[in-house]
């Protein structure tokens, strides 16, 4: 089976790259902006026209798309997520190879649920920011292309690679620096948020098994079960072997307000905040940015309003209900969320 992969540079792409390769019955060809893709070719920029002599050139059985943007104001995002997916969905259309398409879409596409209920693909999208709001249009024009299809919602991927600026990657490093720095106290705000974290790479797993299947439509990729941030937070300290205190802080994220510019000078002590940076107000009271935070800064004394609650846009809680991906893809998650934030652990770990 010929797979043309984009976006195998990315965060789950590396790992969905590793699982098609391992499968002696694929033949994969990466395509990308990077240097080391097969082929480079901007999703954003590109041409229908210009893809479409490649895909007839190459013939692929199956096109699995990886690729997207996940920061940045709505025009970023738009032209990475939704015209990228455009162009990849009309190069099909027009041209004679016939492959399926596995598109990557995101939890982020719903918006906020209802506590303590499960999420299933037949759920009214509410997305509450811009990126969920890009992913879900590209979801509608893969769905809507009439094209052999299948969108794979992923909900929070965890483990190896996991980026610096994510909720868990950001909590790592901020366990990193007060290890390194040898402080006992470690004041953590946003941990209320509850997600439903799944492994990297149960996801190439479940790409792969998408890409070997007849399913259309949705399909959630979940672990199927919500976990608090700040328990994740506690197993994180376990794993790490950190002995120092936790210190959570009350009200939800939207409440916190980051410090802008440069931390300020009347501190009378020495904190790390959920991100792992030193920060005080005039009081002296450090005041930590929610673990969601994307860090975007600007060059005044105030802070604007925070746009959503939470900067995912997903609201307080999230967990998918995964029965459609056990039953029509024959997947299931393998790797627990204690293996995941070890390995996200371990890297962290080699930056001391």
């Amino acid at each position: 089976m010929r797979v043309l992969l984009i976006g195998a540079n990315g965060y789950i792409g590396r790992f969905v790259a590793d699982r098609l390769l391992a499968d002696p019955a694929v033949q994969l060809t990466a395509l990308g902006r990077g240097d080391d893709a097969d082929v480079r070719f901007d999703l954003a920029t590109g041409s229908p026209g210009a893809l479409t002599r490649f895909l007839d050139a190459v013939h692929p059985g199956v096109v699995v798309n990886c690729a997207g943007a996940t920061r940045g104001g709505a025009r970023e995002l738009t032209r990475h997520n939704t015209v990228a997916v455009a162009t990849v969905c009309e190069a099909l259309r027009r041209s004679g190879c016939g492959a399926r398409l596995v598109q990557v879409g995101c939890s982020a596409e719903y918006g906020p649920s209802q506590p303590g209920s499960s999420t299933a693909e037949d759920a009214v999208p509410r997305p509450g920011g811009p990126y969920g709001v890009s992913k879900l249009a590209a979801t509608e024009l893969v769905l809507g292309s009439g094209l052999d299809a299948v969108v794979l919602r992923v909900f929070s991927p965890a483990g190896p690679g996991t980026p610096a600026g994510s909720p868990l990657g950001r909590l790592a490093e901020a366990m990193r620096r007060a290890m390194q720095s040898g402080d006992g106290e470690l004041r953590l705000g946003g941990l209320g948020a509850q997600r439903d974290f799944i492994d990297v790479r149960d996801v190439a797993r479940a790409v792969h098994a998408a890409s070997l299947s007849a399913a259309q439509g949705v399909i959630n990729i979940g672990s199927g079960r919500a976990v608090r941030l700040r328990d994740a937070a506690a197993t994180l300290a376990r794993v790490a072997g950190y002995g120092g205190a936790l210190h959570e802080l009350d009200g939800p994220p939207g409440a916190l307000r980051p410090t802008i510019g440069h931390p300020r000078t009347e501190s009378t002590g020495h904190r790390v905040d959920a991100l792992g940076h030193h920060r005080a107000d005039a009081l002296g009271h450090h005041r930590p940015e929610p673990l969601g935070h994307r860090g975007d800064r600007a060059d005044t004394e105030h802070a604007a309003p925070v746009a959503y609650p939470y900067p995912d846009g997903c609201g307080s809680w999230q967990q998918a209900d995964v029965r459609t991906a056990r039953d029509r893809l024959g997947w299931r998650p393998r790797i627990g969320l204690e293996e995941s934030l070890a390995d996200i652990w371990m890297e962290a770990a080699c930056r001391i």
